[in-house]
């Protein structure tokens, strides 16, 4: 999204404070300037000048129709639902940065193993663009979230790591351009 945009929310919604990740609320009738709208999440400036993230579930207070993602398969074995872990971890954005995290280069590993006939668990391996990151719990969530939310998943487990840390050399090159660092 490259133009803001100016709404008023038509009902309260909960949002989470950037870049501390407090929650908090917003209510009906407050203006707010959409900033970012990638992945199921809005960041948004309020009147006076805070960014917070809005989830996707609360875009009709927006005035906006949730995402929809068409690339997922039904197949449930380790295969697809890896995909699929995939697919949706491209859906999760650091609210400050329009660009996902795994084109970030945040995501080290995703396992999937099979536990039952057509259930599996999920490893994910993630680290955060800075230590101390106030978003990190709630970037960690949402990768769970999504996953859990794939059919064929049993349990999920997102562990974040330090080591390595992130460098932007870890970016793919669709990321370096889209920030122009490329």
């Amino acid at each position: 999204m490259a133009e803001r945009e100016d709404v008023v929310l038509t009902r309260d919604v909960n949002i989470v404070t950037i870049p501390d990740g407090n929650t908090g609320t917003l209510s009906q009738g407050q203006i707010v300037t959409i900033h970012q709208a990638l992945g199921d999440n809005y960041t948004v400036v309020t009147e006076h000048g805070h960014m917070v993230r809005i989830a996707g579930a609360d875009a009709d207070a927006l005035g906006k129709e949730p995402n929809q993602l068409h690339t997922l398969v039904s197949e449930t074995d380790a295969a697809a639902v890896e995909k699929n872990c995939w697919e949706v971890m491209k859906t999760v954005y650091d609210p400050e940065i329009p660009v996902n995290i795994v084109d970030l280069g945040l995501v080290y590993q995703c396992k999937v193993t099979p536990v039952d006939e057509g259930l599996n668990d999920v490893h994910v391996i993630m680290t955060l663009t800075a230590p101390g990151c106030g978003m990190g719990p709630v970037i960690q969530s949402d990768v769970e979230k999504c996953i859990r939310a794939l059919p064929g998943v049993a349990g999920v487990n997102v562990e974040v790591v330090l080591d390595p840390p992130w460098s932007r050399e870890m970016m793919s090159e669709v990321a370096q351009l889209q920030l122009g660092l490329y």
